[in-house]
């Protein structure tokens, strides 16, 4: 292994959220924000994303621009996090206090990526 083992499992977790949605793209298209278009699009290309932006973690020619996509993609996906905060069917009835707890969550997983810029 080139890399540290926890790398690759930053790479499993972002190849198994990519395929998951395509296995069950409507859990994703319930919480997308209403005031984006192409609900269904944009759920299957973040798939998409987030399988080959996983994949790249994985070689040494791609694993910088896949960590800095990352986080320029989780940082995107913020504002789905901000959008189930605004009421009742936002929130695809997950109680709230998950859905605060994931913003700060958020930011681990951003910190957690750009940490792997060292190796």
């Amino acid at each position: 292994m080139k890399f540290p083992w926890h790398l690759y499992l930053m790479s499993a977790m972002y190849i198994f959220a990519g395929v998951m949605h395509f296995v069950k793209p409507k859990a994703y298209m319930r919480i997308m924000p209403k005031y984006l278009p192409f609900h269904k699009g944009l759920v299957y290309w973040s798939g998409l994303t987030e399988i080959v932006l996983g994949i790249g973690l994985c070689f040494t020619s791609t694993k910088a621009f896949a960590i800095w996509s990352i986080i320029a993609m989780l940082l995107v996906f913020l504002l789905v996090h901000f959008y189930m905060l605004t009421g009742k069917k936002a929130s695809a009835g997950m109680p709230q206090w998950i859905l605060i707890l994931r913003i700060p969550l958020q930011f681990g997983l951003i910190y957690w990526a750009y940490w792997y810029l060292q190796f």
